[in-house]
């Protein structure tokens, strides 16, 4: 068994070390190579749909650095503004010390729209829309790598339950809790998977907004729905029906609701 993870009474007690390796001063940890594995499987993905819809692979490259960008800047800037801007507003300089930890993903993907339409408007031969349809279908798969790095971390973790799968995170307490980076991960595996179906079902020319529509539906649905089962990550949150993820969840939802059903009616 490996170490840090060992069953009892039909729970999972959870102690991962969340460096995977030390290299001199430096630290390779799981949260990163996981969040880096979800970009390179969606690069892997437009590699085949740009040879086969006739766009040029060579700037792919480019578009990388874009989504990387993107989503980091993004997400950083959502959780300092919506969750911790009483400090933040105190310590601006300390909104670029990505390295403290402090993502969101809400504004994640608020950074990965930003990034596509300025990557679009550089690179013509792309369109925005088109753009947004296909890599939605891959970023659900980085969607489930970060909610498993988050698992890593023993971070972003679930309510005390008595359910024979809980899992123990010894890192923060001996109480046993859902497993909802699992819950999450599973979630963005199926819509990816769905994604998928899609895009082949379609024969790869699928209406304008199907996939970025779905994903941005069932990804923030099943936000909203998961939230119900996890802690609040910030104590400003207790006693709110909603908390700030779902609250934030739902513009997103619905938008994505519109778009799947307007390319729905559309083919």
């Amino acid at each position: 068994m490996s170490p840090g993870l060992a069953t009892l009474a039909g729970m999972i007690h959870w102690s991962i070390d969340p460096i995977l390796l030390h290299l001199g001063p430096l630290q390779l940890r799981w949260y990163g190579l996981l969040f880096l594995s979800g970009f390179y499987l969606g690069f892997y993905f437009m590699q085949k749909v740009c040879a086969y819809e006739n766009r040029p692979v060579a700037k792919l490259e480019s578009l990388l650095i874009y989504l990387i960008a993107g989503t980091t800047i993004g997400a950083r800037l959502g959780h300092c503004f919506f969750y911790e801007w009483d400090y933040y507003s105190q310590h601006l300089d300390e909104i670029l010390y990505i390295w403290k930890g402090g993502l969101a993903s809400h504004g994640g993907g608020a950074g990965v729209i930003f990034a596509l339409y300025l990557f679009s408007r550089r690179n013509p031969e792309f369109g925005f829309a088109w753009l947004c349809d296909r890599i939605s279908v891959p970023l659900a798969l980085t969607g489930a790598g970060i909610r498993l790095g988050n698992l890593m971390n023993s971070e972003i973790i679930g309510k005390p339950t008595n359910l024979p799968w809980s899992f123990v995170f010894e890192r923060v307490d001996n109480v046993p809790r859902h497993p909802a980076q699992i819950y999450e991960a599973l979630w963005y595996l199926m819509t990816w998977a769905v994604g998928m179906f899609f895009y082949r079902r379609y024969k790869h020319n699928p209406p304008v907004g199907l996939l970025f529509g779905w994903v941005v539906f069932s990804i923030f649905t099943g936000r909203i729905l998961i939230e119900f089962v996890k802690e609040n990550q910030e104590a400003f949150e207790s006693g709110w029906a909603f908390n700030m993820g779902q609250w934030l969840s739902v513009p997103w939802l619905l938008t994505g609701l519109f778009l799947f059903v307007r390319a729905l009616r559309k083919k």
